[in-house]
């Protein structure tokens, strides 16, 4: 069957999966939606002893129904190759009576790399497949991962331009250093005095600005992004629950068809929302638990059917966390309410009120973990285990906890685990002992090594002995002028 893609909000346009690709958001500002959800037409059985590749191409093929099996296959097999530092991939660890999976083995050791490893081969199949000449620029705001991630991956592409903006405060030293050392001659990062939301809607303004992206197509650019609102970033993503559940079969903890549970670290809602996809697509899936930290925003929605952006902003040591205005939950809203006019509404009402009200079905939980339980958590974990974790991935093992003790529910659970401890090392280090408090954020690398007995991971090694290449810094509001500063 072949999938067609609209607007979140209304516009009748359908476009294929490789022309959403390109456009990355629709022009009426709506994310793209797949018009029918497709279904598994595999066996869960047949598909255990499946490489990472092979199941990415089973799953996506579903999907991205106009590439190629050439194409989609050349992607992939570009995508997931020695770039990542295990041949599982996305490997499931147990720790004590937990199940990790791991998706930090890429090379920016975040989860992001998942996606962002193929999206831009995706874009520029896309690209050729749909005779787009002028040079893509990737519009991208980042919470701390996407933006690394971004660049790494598009850094000189031929034919492609990135611009990455992340909030000046709002990052982790290392997302900073990572990000700031990018090469490349296409690259551009740009720190600004805001947070994340201040950057992700200037981002989503600019891909709606008609003038400035007819002015910008004169001289030979069009926007795309590498953000989760880019059904090419979303995609990828349904693979690793499919790839989890697999790997929970295959150790025996369950038997093909039987429910399972995933507890994820939400910000911006991509990540779960992909595991909503799986789900529909056909992987028996029980809960998804959307574990928030402070900026509790989805605890609270799904909890009491009312979003409300009227809150304080708070910093916290999961940073890629720290966001209120998560965009990838306008699509849940329509496949929920079935209606573009009902998602249009609830977007406009939040553009103008700050909040809109509408009840979640029964299939997401969600908790959260303030900062001190989730320093407790990753403690606790040690202490137990030995096992490290990083900062996000213990919001959602806090997060999970809590619904297990609250539910009662003794459905098997997958924590989804976002990145490596190393990149929080600093944090990491004073949960476990407070004797690390106010060690150097770069010593805590080496430090961190010895505690967790591995090395640190080779992208980040003495990252800060790099040389410092973007160092612009821009406000808020200056975000529109910078990029056709940039551009023109």
């Amino acid at each position: 069957m072949d999938i067609m893609f609209k607007s979140t909000r209304g516009a009748k346009e359908l476009v294929t999966a490789s022309q959403a690709v390109v456009k990355g958001i629709a022009d009426d500002g709506g994310l793209f939606v797949p018009t029918a959800m497709p279904k598994i037409d595999f066996e869960l059985s047949d598909i255990t002893a499946f490489s990472y590749r092979e199941l990415a191409y089973r799953v996506l093929r579903l999907v991205l129904t106009d590439y190629t099996e050439e194409e989609l296959r050349g992607c992939i097999d570009r995508a997931y190759d020695e770039k990542f530092d295990t041949p599982l991939i996305a490997p499931l660890v147990k720790a004590g009576k937990y199940n990790f999976l791991e998706l930090f083995h890429g090379r920016t050791i975040a989860f992001k790399d998942m996606a962002l490893s193929i999206l831009p081969h995706l874009l520029k199949t896309a690209a050729k497949k749909n005779g787009v000449d002028e040079e893509i620029v990737i519009l991208t705001a980042t919470s701390g991962d996407t933006g690394k991630a971004a660049l790494e991956g598009f850094a000189d592409v031929e034919g492609t331009r990135i611009i990455v903006f992340y909030p000046e405060d709002g990052v982790s030293d290392v997302q900073k250093a990572q990000m700031v050392t990018q090469k490349g001659a296409n690259t551009c990062v740009a720190a600004i005095k805001g947070n994340f939301d201040d950057a992700q809607t200037a981002v989503k303004k600019i891909f709606t600005d008609v003038k400035l992206k007819a002015k910008l197509k004169e001289h030979g650019f069009v926007f795309s992004s590498a953000n989760s609102i880019n059904i090419g970033r979303l995609a990828p993503q349904i693979v690793y629950y499919f790839y989890a559940y697999t790997q929970l079969v295959n150790s025996g903890d369950i038997k093909t068809g039987d429910k399972v549970n995933f507890t994820v670290p939400t910000g911006n809602f991509g990540n779960i929302l992909a595991g909503y996809y799986a789900k529909q697509m056909g992987l028996p899936v029980n809960k998804l638990v959307c574990a928030s930290n402070d900026n509790k925003v989805l605890y609270d929605f799904i909890t009491t059917g009312s979003y409300d952006i009227d809150r304080k902003f708070i910093v916290t040591v999961s940073p890629s966390m720290d966001i209120l205005i998560s965009s990838n939950l306008e699509r849940l809203l329509y496949h929920l309410s079935g209606s573009t006019d009902e998602t249009r509404r609830m977007m406009s009402e939040l553009a103008e009120k700050g909040r809109y009200e509408f009840n979640v079905n029964d299939e997401f939980a969600a908790e959260y973990a303030t900062v001190g339980e989730t320093l407790d958590a990753i403690n606790e974990l040690y202490k137990e285990t030995g096992y490290v974790m990083d900062t996000h991935t213990a919001v959602a093992y806090s997060a999970y906890k809590k619904y297990l003790s609250e539910s009662g529910d003794k459905t098997p659970n997958i924590i989804v685990s976002t990145a490596s401890p190393y990149k929080f090392a600093k944090d990491v280090l004073r949960a476990i002992d407070d004797k690390y408090d106010g060690i150097n954020p770069f010593e805590a690398l080496e430090v961190l090594c010895d505690v967790n007995e591995t090395p640190v991971p080779g992208p980040i090694k003495d990252i800060d002995k790099r040389e410092v290449i973007h160092k612009t810094v821009i406000d808020k509001d200056e975000i529109e002028s910078f990029v056709e500063k940039i551009l023109l």
